[in-house]
């Protein structure tokens, strides 16, 4: 979650949504994103609305957050029936960050259970918190587990003390198997990230975390690129020339080592930086937001979708809770999406993943396009024979320039 909000219509002080959010909704998976926004540390790289306690000072305090936060679902459980939506089971609820896990275990206890106090759980649905591995406990894991939390997404990032460095981690990555372990033993299915491209790593060290997080036996992997975000302290250490730039050649040769790595351990890749050990084991909250579903985002700063209607929270967790106080609905702007921006919000996001998108649903020009991109070898020849655009290892790499040629209508 990025920390500057984008521009758009102001939101309503009763936070109730137009029709379009209700057009539809019956055939949607409702999901609900939990923000906690408290760190230990700011990390170098990171650009999410995020803060340590120096930061807050007073009036954001993280012993009354849990309260604070169900305020929040409380208004949704007004906004949404109130704005025509109907009441729909929680297919997915993922706790991010920040480090959710910074908060007591009965905190996120509580939150997970009002939210089920105010929709209930779908059958089978995934509730995952991120963690650090340095911020869990087998004490910890375990009430999570009691309370109904599914799935939990450690921050690993690198298994090399050097790289950990320079992307201000604080965790001893000896702590990873054992973090894992604990999640295990509290019945708890686990994923790791992990990033490359830090300054300074090398392809060897690359290797070494794959092997380490392939060694941990996760369920789901996660591998993202590291991008430089200005305004961060990682952009100003390598403006000034302290740490070597980012390099997309690197990146590439990364990316390939880790399908290549990932798929002989058994991992089959289902989005561009995600893999899973079997399809059951593939993110769902995250799928929900490739496919479009709809999800209340609480928390400050959070992001939120109904139907194409798309608005965010106040950054600021004291304002955030001062709203909340006084009745008035957290958000700070919304915009609704028109049928072009829509289009190419679609496009982008279903290629993206390996269902793929269908061939029907682009423009005359765009399905043009899919003969060169197979020739080019971006697009799966015999996929898009039987009417789907699924990329290739090649295509995953150049994703962005994939879409804009599909978009040339």
């Amino acid at each position: 979650m990025p920390s500057v909000l984008p521009l758009g219509d102001p939101a309503p002080a009763d936070g109730l949504l137009p029709p379009q959010a209700a057009a539809g909704a019956q055939d949607r998976d409702f999901c609900l994103y939990v923000h906690i926004p408290f760190c230990s540390v700011r990390c170098g790289y990171c650009d999410f609305n995020t803060y340590t306690a120096k930061e807050l000072g007073s009036g954001a305090s993280q012993d009354e957050y849990a309260g604070t936060l169900n305020a929040e679902l409380d208004l949704a459980a007004k906004v949404l029936p109130a704005s025509g939506l109907p009441r729909r089971p929680l297919s997915t609820v993922f706790f991010g960050g920040g480090t959710p896990t910074l908060l007591p275990a009965s905190d996120l206890a509580a939150i997970l259970g009002r939210a089920t106090e105010l929709w209930g759980l779908a059958p089978g649905a995934e509730v995952t918190t991120e963690a650090n591995p340095d911020s869990v406990t087998p004490e910890s894991l375990q009430t999570l587990a009691a309370a109904g939390f599914t799935r939990v997404s450690f921050g690993m990032q690198s298994a090399v003390p050097h790289v950990l460095k320079v992307l201000d981690r604080t965790h001893d990555p000896d702590r990873v198997p054992q973090a894992v372990r604990w999640a295990r033993e509290a019945g708890l299915h686990v994923s790791l990230d992990l990033i490359y491209g830090t300054p300074g790593e090398s392809v060897a060290d690359w290797e070494t975390s794959l092997d380490a997080a392939i060694d941990c036996e996760p369920d789901h992997i996660s591998a993202y690129a590291l991008i430089v975000e200005e305004g961060t302290k990682l952009a100003a250490q390598i403006r000034r020339g302290e740490v070597p730039g980012i390099d997309d050649d690197d990146h590439a040769t990364k990316y390939e080592l880790a399908e290549a790595r990932l798929a002989a351990a058994g991992f089959g890749w289902y989005e561009v930086s995600n893999w899973a050990r079997t399809e059951a084991d593939r993110c769902r909250h995250n799928l929900s937001y490739w496919r479009g579903d709809d999800w209340w985002g609480a928390g400050p700063g959070a992001h939120s979708h109904m139907g194409g209607v798309r608005w965010w929270n106040v950054k600021h967790p004291a304002a955030y809770g001062q709203r909340l106080s006084t009745g008035v609905s957290p958000a700070a702007g919304r915009e609704t999406l028109d049928a072009t921006t829509r289009k190419l919000e679609h496009v982008m996001l279903q290629t993206r993943i390996i269902d793929g998108l269908r061939t029907q649903e682009l423009g005359p020009q765009g399905r043009k396009a899919v003969a060169g991109l197979i020739a080019d070898g971006l697009v799966d020849g015999p996929a898009a024979f039987a009417g789907t655009v699924r990329l290739t290892l090649q295509g995953r790499l150049l994703a962005d320039a994939v879409v804009r040629r599909l978009l040339e209508d």
